[in-house]
């Protein structure tokens, strides 16, 4: 995973809206597909016993993973889109949306949300959030790598299961909390 995800360091603005010392280039994932499906069949496996009907993905590159997730366990996909939301300055200001066509075709199904990389995991709020509008069951959270423990804290706040092939730390501050920002570093 570390060959795939090199982490550069600076001073960030994650899509939550958190600020960190770290960041990875997700565009750069797919560069190099093959190794990625095999991690991503890996992941499958591991949601396997969850019993799941559908797996929604977050665009961009966390519907890749998820599609690839889809395929493996032989269950149909459906991929979230990225809104800016109202407000910019505030956590958590992007939404996602499943297309309005494939709303129905989720409700009361067992989903997985599956994604690429998950931070403070902006994108799969978002998508849980939309799901939960479309009728449909969250029963897990997968993912290729979880960075800290922020969204850890928050699947366990809201009883969700979470299968994730690697683990590492990562601080994440919101602005007024940031020490990068109070040494007066600019973002990178």
């Amino acid at each position: 995973m570390v060959d795939l995800l090199p982490i550069r360091k600076g001073h960030f603005r994650y899509e939550s809206g958190h600020h960190s010392d770290s960041w990875i280039d997700l565009e750069r994932l797919f560069l190099r597909p093959e190794p990625v499906i095999r991690l991503a069949e890996q992941l499958a496996d591991r949601l396997r016993a969850y019993e799941i009907d559908a797996v929604c993905g977050p665009l961009v590159e966390g519907a890749f993973v998820a599609l690839i997730v889809a395929s493996r366990l032989q269950v149909p996909f459906t991929y979230a889109e990225r809104f800016e939301g109202p407000t910019a300055d505030e956590l958590y200001p992007v939404q996602y949306r499943v297309p309005r066509v494939l709303r129905a075709e989720l409700r009361n199904q067992r989903v997985a949300i599956v994604n690429d990389v998950i931070s403070a995991g902006s994108a799969v709020r978002g998508t849980l959030r939309d799901l939960s509008s479309c009728g449909a069951q969250c029963v897990v959270i997968g993912s290729l790598a979880i960075l800290g423990d922020a969204f850890s804290t928050f699947a366990a706040q809201h009883d969700l299961a979470v299968e994730s092939l690697w683990r590492m730390p990562n601080a994440i501050w919101t602005e007024a909390e940031c020490p990068l920002c109070r040494a007066g570093e600019p973002l990178s």
